[in-house]
């Protein structure tokens, strides 16, 4: 990719508040993969500015109990609208697990 093509998707991106376009699921369950292990029994706190839109969040409660681990906190910014609330796990798109499998990479 260029530098010109690549400051064209990061302005694009910043444009449209679009800030987890680099962050893809693929990439998180291939590179967590490695720490399967060291995870188990583990609080994960996902350090976000919003859970709904958060993939690491997203893999984390979509691989909780594959995981298996202890709890799965997330933080968010004032304006968010989960602001005092618990998330709807089953209503955000893309964590209805299709099947019993844990995401990964194919």
């Amino acid at each position: 990719m260029s530098a010109t093509a690549g400051n064209r998707t990061l302005s694009q991106a910043k444009r449209a508040k679009q800030d987890e376009f680099y962050t893809q699921m693929a990439d998180i369950a291939n590179e967590l993969r490695h720490y399967r292990k060291h995870l188990e029994g583990k609080t994960v706190l996902c350090n976000c500015d919003d859970p709904y839109e958060s993939n690491f969040f997203k893999y984390f409660a979509l691989n909780f109990n594959d995981l298996k681990l202890k709890k799965l906190i997330a933080t968010t910014y004032a304006g968010s609208p989960v602001v005092g609330g618990q998330l709807p796990l089953f209503e955000i798109e893309g964590l209805k697990p299709k099947s019993k499998e844990p995401y990964a990479v194919k």
